[in-house]
């Protein structure tokens, strides 16, 4: 069984390397981090949100039955924190790869991957100072080690303001990460604008790649799309 947020689509994925790409997603509830911006607070923010009404248990079989009813070639899992569920992932992850599909799996790269080569593609969003966590909580050098080992592995950080490049900067060097791509913060068009012209220039002098959130863009902050 999975404690599941939600699971929608047919849409497109937003972020990343495989922005614009239609794709179901599975939303997984609880988080081991708890970022001030985040967006999908109520997978895992009680004080304004109640899990009996956010979370549910679903079944495996239940959830593939769902995505094999989407007209998508890849799936999306994310949360919240998905690898806190990584055990239970395992057989959803078997059972989707059967079915023909390209799984990506967003993790904000605080819990070693155990899937194998079951994920075609690990979306790592190290979280900066900018998300609120303390330093022991959000960084964990080791284990971003471990993505990049396993050549599937694109770091995606959130940057408010160019000043964040430099901390993500020491990020990729400390551990070796190669594949980085920087996306603003925002849930809103014109903030994700505003942000994305202040930072394109310094990213791409950097050598990295920038992205975009275009399902903020396309519905706003919408929930299931």
């Amino acid at each position: 069984m999975l404690i599941v947020s939600e699971v929608f689509g047919s849409t497109v994925q937003g972020e990343g390397p495989s922005l614009g790409r239609r794709a179901g997603f599975v939303r997984l509830g609880r988080c081991n981090l708890s970022c001030t911006w985040c967006d999908t607070p109520y997978t895992w923010r009680w004080d304004d949100h109640d899990p009996a009404v956010e979370l549910h248990e679903q079944s495996v079989a239940d959830v593939v039955e769902r995505v094999a009813a989407m007209d998508v070639p890849m799936v999306v899992v994310t949360g919240g924190e998905p690898l806190l569920q990584q055990r239970e992932l395992e057989p959803l992850a078997r059972e989707l790869k059967q079915i023909g599909k390209r799984i990506e799996v967003e993790t904000a790269g605080t819990i070693a991957p155990r899937l194998g080569d079951l994920v075609d593609q690990w979306n790592v969003s190290p979280k900066l100072a900018n998300s609120g966590n303390p330093l022991d909580r959000r960084y964990k050098p080791d284990v971003l080690r471990a993505f990049e080992a396993t050549g599937r592995a694109v770091f995606k950080f959130v940057a408010c303001e160019v000043a964040d490049l430099d901390e993500i900067a020491a990020m990729v060097d400390e551990c070796g990460l190669t594949d980085i791509w920087v996306m603003p913060e925002g849930t809103d068009a014109a903030t994700l604008e505003k942000r994305s012209a202040s930072l394109a220039d310094a990213v791409v002098a950097r050598g990295w790649n920038l992205t975009t959130r275009l399902h903020i863009l396309l519905w706003g902050n919408r929930r299931g799309v």
